[in-house]
C-alpha cells in the first residue's frame, strides 16, 4: 500500500515537473518574412546584405549549381 502511494506521488511530481518548461524561442524574426530579409550577421555569405533580394537569389543559384551533380562532374 505504501509503495503504491509512493509511486503515485512520484508520477505526479514528474508530470508536474514537465509542465514548468519555458518556451524556447531563438529569434524575433517573423516567420512570414521573406528569407532574403534576414539579419546581417557574420555568418552571411560574402557580398550579401540584409534586404538585397537580387544578391540573395544569385547566392542561392550559385549554391544550387554547386550541388548539381551534372554540373559538378561535367555532365551533358
Amino acid at each position: 500500500m505504501k509503495t503504491a502511494w509512493l509511486l503515485g506521488v512520484l508520477a505526479t511530481t514528474l508530470a508536474l515537473a514537465a509542465c514548468g518548461e519555458k518556451q524556447q524561442t531563438v529569434s524575433a524574426k517573423k516567420p512570414d518574412a521573406p528569407a532574403w530579409q534576414g539579419p546581417d550577421s557574420a555568418y552571411a555569405a560574402n557580398g550579401w546584405k540584409a534586404g538585397d533580394q537580387a544578391a540573395w537569389e544569385q547566392q542561392m543559384q550559385k549554391r544550387l549549381q554547386g550541388q548539381n551533380e551534372y554540373v559538378r562532374i561535367g555532365g551533358q
